[in-house]
């Protein structure tokens, strides 16, 4: 069952539980003058999640198709997205793009620089690179300055079927998801390297207010504490 809820002013998660992975698969549309979506989910879904996008919006205004890595449950619908949506364009960084976007995706995607700002409208969006954090050489975050929303993929992901909006500690969540895929085919899944604590210092920096995470509940609170408490489960657990 695919649910949608508004976890921030115009921000609204849609997301689908699947119990053969014990995953809830997020998605994130922003409502704006260029709408967005951040994270399209797995093709199979995508029926699903452009019903729950039509219940807020036209799905074929969407404006920008934005997502961390390129992975099928981060951007394996892209070509559905911007089928429906002619006006739409991928965004992502700049070597997601040259690698393997712009030979994956229909149309061309706007290459992101680190620190890059680009506006929706009410909404100012700064594009992070994020290499290797969660993972993939390519990864980067979106940072929401208006709301200081951060949409941060695979970080703080919890296992199982969660709220969608919590305001209570999710880092111990995040421990037991990290510590029990540490015991099997999806050990690796979070690589840990010199850059990962600097990387994710960078980000608890901007105090984000809201943590649009993709697996699992969105947690609003002390964003900075949140970040820096998983860096340290991080360290500790796969370290």
């Amino acid at each position: 069952m695919t649910t949608i809820t508004e976890v921030a002013p115009d921000v609204f998660r849609i997301s689908t539980y699947v119990p053969e992975a014990g995953l809830e698969f997020g998605q994130f549309l922003v409502r704006d003058d260029e709408p967005l979506l951040f994270e399209t989910g797995l093709k199979a879904l995508f029926p699903a999640v452009r019903d729950a996008v039509a219940s807020v919006i036209d799905p074929s205004k969407i404006r920008w198709v934005s997502f961390s890595h390129f992975e099928a449950d981060e951007c394996g619908s892209l070509n559905e997205w911007l089928s429906v949506a002619p006006g739409a364009q991928a965004a992502c960084s700049l070597v997601g793009a040259l690698v393997s976007v712009n030979d994956f995706a229909i149309r061309p995607a706007r290459a992101l620089a680190d620190s890059e700002v680009f506006s929706t409208g009410k909404r100012r969006f700064r594009f992070l690179q994020t290499p290797h954090v969660p993972h993939c050489w390519e990864a980067g975050m979106l940072f929401e300055e208006t709301d200081r929303t951060l949409f941060c993929t695979d970080l703080l992901g919890q296992s199982g079927e969660r709220p969608p909006l919590v305001e209570s500690d999710i880092v111990g969540l995040f421990r037991d998801q990290v510590v029990e895929f540490q015991k099997g085919p999806f050990a690796y899944y979070m690589p840990y390297t010199r850059n990962t604590g600097p990387a994710y210092e960078r980000l608890a920096s901007l105090e984000p207010r809201t943590l649009a995470t993709m697996h699992g509940s969105v947690y609003r609170g002390d964003g900075a504490s949140a970040l820096r408490g998983a860096a340290q489960v991080l360290r500790e657990v796969c370290g």
